[in-house]
């Protein structure tokens, strides 16, 4: 079988085969907006680290919730022991990379996995090491650890690092909900806590909040924990840095606000469960925070569902984003299920030299773009920024335990994207520029036609294939040069489907010597490439690399797996 398989222009293809083809899915994250991040994954809880010009963000799994409910029903947390990851580098186009299975990693003693914080230090070496801390259900704060930030990752303690009768901390109501950063000096800090008011506690100051130094491992508490007089303090711990000076944000309790005067500040009281934050150059003593105000009100403000809610303030690519979750899908959704939240992301103004973060507003539009996608590097299938019909599958266990193909079980970084018939997925701001465009690849198994549609989902075909293989092959069409020019959104949509699992794809230009159109060579028939199609040195790779291979007669055979 040939395994490359180049097929008519869309535009030789007679009317009556497409009208045969199968309506688009729906989509219940809109095409022109940004937020929330993910069209069909639940997620709460943001936390991100950029890494190698790469933005991972990671939140609580709700969608393992909505699984485990049969997709229906309250979201009541007590089932979700994993956490998402998504990546960006131009904050409007998202791959998601699976799930961590915290339960799988830590064994027993963890009871879940809610509000992640991660942090990255590089040693000497250059090694990265990343720490994600996590909340395990309310009673204690749990870490696994890796060298990357998709992992794998492992317990290093294998047992809780924060419990109640850990220093300093009790009285807690919650020993949850951690916040990490990492100053200039290279010292961890870790924030945590939560509830209602503590024994000592009041509606004013419950008394929860903590902040403690962690020691150069960053898998324990340097001394003993303190507290941070956080008003109203409920919950969502984060923290960051500017020019020295410690910023901890939290989500405020649900409580009134009649005590507020006892306070004696001269801004306003917050709202009920919004985000707020205090300053320090001090953390460690809890008369030098000061409170500094409400930031983001509650989602309920902004014509949501009224929820709880957890920010994180990321600085990218020269520009401040916060990153906080709704329950924009569910509701687009109506599918009956409640308290299954979203992430999403609008861009943050931030003064840095006064530690002052501008009120933000939460809405659909979302964060614009702060790159271009490049169609002629290899894009995996699940980037995207909307989609309808699509579902995910990790191939390591699609034969072995297909119980796992669905998100919410044993997924990891090794996705497939699933595909029906009217399934498709889009790209924003893809940049052709004047570029020679030659041809399309996709690397994907089973039957079907996709088109490849520009600027709308309604659009005519710019490019149509059909095409059949029981492996992951690689398919391609030639297209018309004069169609893909300047900057596009790009829509695939899979007209017909049968069985089809979809891996990637990427645009060919004329004469090009990208890693799909390399000319065969006898003496060098295998080559390595990283998930952003660059090819590797020869020698030993290590994570998931795409294997290349260049049979006898010139066709190319291609999968993704761990080295």
């Amino acid at each position: 079988m040939k395994l490359i398989k180049t097929l008519l222009m869309a535009a030789c293809l007679t009317p009556g085969m497409q009208a045969a083809a199968q309506s688009p899915a729906t989509a219940y994250k809109s095409i022109g907006n940004g937020n929330p991040i993910s069209p069909c994954v639940f997620c709460a809880d943001p936390t991100a680290v950029e890494c190698d010009g790469r933005l991972y963000v990671y939140g609580t799994n709700d969608h393992q919730q909505f699984i485990a409910n049969g997709k229906k029903g309250d979201n009541n947390y007590g089932s979700i022991k994993s956490l998402v990851v998504f990546s960006t580098d131009d904050m409007v186009n998202w791959t998601f990379h699976g799930t961590i299975d915290v339960g799988k990693i830590c064994g027993s003693w963890c009871v879940a996995s809610w509000a992640p914080s991660i942090a990255c230090r590089v040693l000497e070496d250059g090694t990265k090491q990343f720490f994600l801390y996590f909340a395990n259900s309310g009673g204690s704060v749990g870490v696994v650890t890796a060298n990357s930030p998709t992992g794998p990752f492992k317990s290093p303690l294998n047992r809780a690092m924060i419990t109640g009768s850990s220093p300093g901390v009790s009285p807690c109501s919650w020993v949850f909900d951690p916040g990490v950063v990492i100053d200039e000096n290279g010292t961890g800090w870790l924030a945590f806590g939560g509830g209602d008011p503590n024994s000592k506690g009041s509606k004013l100051q419950p008394g929860n909040a903590r902040i403690a130094k962690l020691t150069n491992t960053m898998l324990a508490i340097d001394g003993s924990a303190k507290a941070i007089p956080a008003p109203y303090h409920f919950e969502a711990s984060e923290l960051n840095i500017m020019e020295g000076k410690f910023v901890y944000t939290y989500c405020t309790s649900w409580s009134d606000r009649d005590d507020w005067s006892k306070y004696g500040s001269s801004l306003n009281a917050p709202g009920t469960c919004s985000m707020c934050y205090m300053v320090s150059d001090d953390p460690l003593n809890p008369s030098s925070w000061e409170y500094k105000g409400q930031y983001l009100a509650n989602p309920g403000t902004f014509g949501y569902s009224y929820s709880n809610n957890h920010t994180h303030l990321q600085k990218f690519a020269g520009n401040y984003y916060l990153f906080y979750h709704t329950t924009s899908l569910e509701q687009n959704m109506k599918t009956g299920a409640s308290g299954f939240r979203s992430i999403g992301v609008n861009k943050a103004v931030v003064s840095e030299s006064k530690q002052k973060v501008n009120t933000v507003i939460a809405n659909n539009t979302g964060a614009s773009a702060c790159a271009y996608l490049n169609p002629f590097q290899l894009q995996q299938a699940e980037t995207m920024s909307t989609a309808g019909g699509i579902s995910y599958e990790d191939f390591t266990n699609i034969k072995k335990v297909p119980s796992y193909n669905s998100l919410g079980n044993d997924a990891s970084s090794n996705l497939q994207v699933k595909m029906k018939a009217g399934a498709w997925t889009m790209v924003r701001n893809v940049n052709f520029g004047d570029t020679e465009v030659d041809s399309f690849m996709m690397r994907a198994k089973g039957s079907g036609t996709v088109e490849v549609r520009l600027g709308t989902l309604s659009a005519a075909a710019a490019a149509k294939l059909t095409f059949s293989s029981t492996d992951f092959e690689d398919h391609k069409v030639e297209l018309d040069p004069s169609l893909f020019k300047g900057v596009r959104y790009v829509f695939l949509v899979f007209t017909d489907a049968t069985n089809v699992q979809f891996d990637s794809w990427q645009f060919i230009q004329k004469e090009s010597d990208g890693i799909n159109t390399m000319p065969y060579q006898q003496e060098s028939r295998r080559q390595y490439f990283d998930m952003l199609g660059r090819q590797l040195p020869a020698g030993e790779h290590h994570g998931i690399v795409v294997e290349r291979h260049i049979n006898a007669d010139g066709t190319v055979t291609s999968r993704k797996r761990m080295k």
